[in-house]
């Protein structure tokens, strides 16, 4: 008599993304998924980037798949934009329940989703658990602290979010290591090929990238002035090539800055993923606000000034390439020079950037479904 062994349960996972720097993340995780027959996913995109530059070209040039579910919320006040999100991805989850729900960040749609979730039962896994600036003042320190209360599966990048983490007595603490890194180790290659440098008439190594966006930069006038004409000022010693957000474009247009650049101030349409990587690479400096670029600057070994007061990712401060300057324009031009002098700090090589993120991710949410570990909780909490 033969034994017909039952067939392995399947898992459904929705992979929630909402803006760009969730695209970077959920690539690695979708090829590492496409390999896995018991785990299937659904890509839900909630269209908090709906700017084709912003977000349809990450698409294309990361290889995502289009996306099952588009929620396309589209921009809007924190307030309005979340529950517009929660609306719309509670009737999307309804109508097909998934196993576990997948968040990543800190953006409105990271928290969102984990609070629908949370609330209907449903586990979530949070890609880059336990970031903490320590300023609530930032929207996404808001987003992150929520996700990480609601959430199941913690999935921490670095030693100080798993840190974090036990402080806030969390439990379900995986340190995976940063998976944004997966995908600049992937798409390196391509990038060094396509010199975009070239496009503005610029030299390897003879330029400086510049990154702005952050509301506490570009919403103050008082703040984005001073910053412009310090950079207005850098340019005359290296040239800056500035890949502008549209929103900071617009605030630049309201205070008239525009008007009257220097020629080695180059401000240009935004660039897809691999041109920017490109940028990073070939630059002698970067000058951001940006948390991603901050992670990829360290380990592609390139000074980083950080216009922040302070940073959620601390271990690229420790151990990588940046610094933290602030909108301090008297920091930025002494950092800049010490840079330009050689006389700049050198980077570490980080413990698990190391481009093989998404299979510790992959193992950590198996591990969880496998063992049922959500069917536990609901049953203590019913106690």
């Amino acid at each position: 008599m033969s034994i017909t062994k039952p067939k392995s349960q399947e898992y459904v996972l929705d992979l929630v993304v909402g803006a760009r720097p969730n695209l970077v993340k959920v690539a690695p995780l979708i090829r590492e998924l496409q390999h896995e027959a018991r785990l299937k996913f659904r890509l839900i995109h909630t269209g908090q980037h709906y700017d084709t530059r912003m977000s349809q070209e990450f698409f294309d040039v990361l290889e995502i798949p289009y996306e099952h579910v588009n929620l396309g919320v589209g921009s809007s006040s924190h307030a309005k934009q979340t529950a517009r999100i929660m609306e719309r991805f509670e009737d999307c989850v309804l109508s097909k329940r998934p196993s576990m729900v997948v968040v990543f960040g800190d953006v409105n749609s990271t928290m969102a989703c984990a609070l629908v979730s949370a609330k209907l039962g449903i586990p979530i896994a949070h890609v880059e658990a336990g970031l903490r600036s320590f300023d609530r003042t930032m929207p996404e320190e808001i987003n992150r602290m929520v996700t990480d209360c609601l959430s199941d599966v913690l999935l921490a990048s670095e030693p100080a979010g798993v840190m974090n983490l036990k402080d806030e007595g969390r439990a379900g603490i995986r340190l995976v290591g940063n998976i944004m890194i997966d995908s600049l180790f992937r798409n390196l290659p391509a990038s060094l090929e396509r010199k975009t440098y070239t496009h503005y008439g610029l030299m390897p190594h003879k330029y400086a990238l510049l990154t702005l966006h952050r509301p506490s930069n570009v919403d103050v006038p008082e703040i984005l002035r001073s910053l412009w004409t310090c950079f207005k000022d850098l340019s005359r010693t290296i040239p800056i090539i500035f890949p502008a957000h549209p929103r900071t474009v617009q605030k630049l247009k309201e205070l008239d800055l525009l008007s009257d650049l220097t020629p080695h101030l180059h401000v240009t349409d935004p660039v897809d993923y691999i041109d920017g990587i490109c940028l990073q690479k070939h630059a002698l400096f970067v000058m951001t606000d940006s948390g991603g670029i901050q992670e990829e600057t360290s380990v592609l070994g390139v000074p980083c000034l950080t216009l922040r007061e302070n940073t959620e990712r601390p271990i690229t401060v420790s151990q990588g390439t940046s610094t933290l300057v602030g909108a301090s324009t008297e920091l930025i031009t002494k950092t800049a020079q010490s840079i330009l002098d050689g006389k700049y700090k050198k980077g570490q090589p980080i413990g698990l950037w190391d481009g093989k993120t998404a299979p510790r991710v992959v193992s950590a949410i198996k591990e969880y479904l496998e063992l049922g570990a959500h069917v536990v909780r609901n049953e203590k909490e019913s106690i």
